[in-house]
């Protein structure tokens, strides 16, 4: 099985962001991080791989590769088997986001299960899982707060408004936005952070997609 994790690079939240000359954000300086709704899916995904032997959990990201190989890097030392960075510099929407995922996902044989944060904390858009789900016509859910694999079939539990949950069950393979709350996810140690800097890291342009 393959489980695979959709990961992005955020500005810290303690990070002074600073408007430019052209009105534009001036990104300068700023230290970027593994966006916290994914590392509970990165963490999800590596409890599966620990529970299944013969599982790979990989990790994916798109943005400029400089950047965004430091937040693979991350999950690779938190136990994650391999990466893919898709290079792209220009400025990027969900849609857009969420077609280059679901190429490279397909690319790479397809997945199990399908792994992400339900949001990014700097544009709150809550809509590259849904996008991406929908591109490779399998279902989906978000805001999850526990997860069951079965399988063929995973159950998991949903937060919704007044503080209810719900409790949805799918065929896989399928998407799942992880919320806070799925689990703790753990610190990379020191062996991981070495064993990490030897883990493959696979590149590829986007403008190679033909999107």
């Amino acid at each position: 099985m393959k489980f695979f994790v959709c990961i992005k690079q955020v500005p810290d939240t303690e990070a002074k962001i600073k408007i430019g000359a052209d009105s534009q954000l001036d990104l300068s300086g700023v230290k970027w991080v593994m966006n916290p709704y994914d590392e509970y899916a990165v963490e999800e995904a590596i409890k599966l791989k620990e529970k299944n032997p013969g599982t790979q959990v990989w990790v994916v990201t798109m943005g400029p590769k400089a950047r965004a190989v430091e937040v693979l890097r991350t999950a690779l030392a938190m136990g994650a088997d391999e990466g893919i960075v898709i290079d792209y510099t220009g400025q990027s929407d969900s849609l857009l986001t969420a077609k280059a995922l679901a190429q490279v996902i397909n690319q790479e044989g397809g997945a199990t299960v399908i792994f992400a944060g339900k949001q990014a904390i700097d544009d709150n858009a809550a809509s590259v899982g849904q996008m991406l789900a929908e591109t490779l016509q399998i279902p989906h859910t978000t805001v999850v707060s526990k997860f069951t694999f079965e399988g063929e079939k995973v159950v998991v539990e949903r937060d919704v408004e007044g503080g209810a949950k719900e409790i949805v069950q799918m065929a896989t393979p399928c998407v799942v936005a992880a919320n806070k709350g799925l689990n703790m996810p753990r610190y990379a140690s020191l062996p991981g952070i070495m064993k990490a800097k030897k883990k493959v890291i696979k590149e590829v342009d986007l403008n190679s997609l033909g999107l």
